[in-house]
């Protein structure tokens, strides 16, 4: 199961506040999302947040269609809510407007961090030989 991060640029200096913020963060309606078609997509399975300095990262472990985890997203009231509680910590103003739909989804695909390597248990050379 796949997992994806994205960035966040922010101001040194606050990470106190800024985990203050994430605290009291408002989960996802249901770890279930949809497609555009309305169909089954796939499942948020967990997410954890980190912060140093100015480089905040947020690790989704997901399954299915990461790009229907986005509209998810932002369908979302916890999120809107966090933007807006983060936007005084950002090192630079959003280039869109997340608090549509379109503009947190632009972001959200904008902000993933590319893909090294991704490795779990299930892909050991250890496991291949047990059955």
């Amino acid at each position: 199961m796949p997992y994806a991060a994205i960035t966040y640029r922010m101001k040194p200096g606050h990470e106190d506040e800024i985990a203050e913020i994430f605290a009291g963060f408002q989960r996802v309606d249901r770890p279930d999302f949809t497609g555009d078609d309305g169909d089954a997509a796939g499942k948020l399975l967990g997410t954890g947040v980190f912060i140093k300095d100015d480089v905040l990262v947020r690790v989704i472990h997901y399954e299915g269609d990461f790009a229907a985890i986005g509209r998810h997203m932002a369908a979302q009231k916890g999120v809107h809510i966090l933007e807006t509680k983060l936007a005084p910590y950002l090192a630079e103003p959003r280039t869109v407007d997340t608090t549509t739909p379109a503009g947190f989804a632009e972001h959200f695909r904008e902000s993933t961090m590319r893909t090294i390597a991704q490795l779990t248990v299930d892909t050991h050379p250890a496991e291949a030989g047990r059955s």
